[in-house]
């Protein structure tokens, strides 16, 4: 690993997805993490939690609900809570750019 490895790890946005196991409302946020990483204009990482697998970590984070896409590393937390199927406005809500968006 270099420094520029680094320094672009330290610079790419994490977000954090929380989800409950296997259920349809997890399956649909799998697909709307994966339709987000695709459309950001900047590289972004999705972290999955499956708070059935690590209660603790969600317990912790407040997590009440799920699926819930939080970005924990602004003070008080952004957090969608729910459907997360519509990358534009999932996108901007976090502060992040569309590389589709025209303009």
């Amino acid at each position: 690993m270099n420094t520029d490895d680094v320094a672009d790890e330290a610079v790419r946005p994490i977000l954090r997805l929380y989800l409950a196991g296997d259920a349809p409302g997890a399956r649909r946020a799998l697909e709307g993490r994966k339709r987000i990483i695709d459309a950001a204009s900047e590289p972004i990482d999705i972290e999955i939690i499956d708070i059935l697998e690590r209660p603790a970590e969600a317990e912790i984070a407040g997590i009440l609900a799920t699926p819930t896409l939080s970005d924990e590393t602004v003070t008080p937390p952004r957090r969608l809570i729910g459907d997360i199927s519509n990358t534009t406005q999932v996108l901007e809500y976090f502060g992040y750019g569309n590389k589709d968006a025209s303009g």
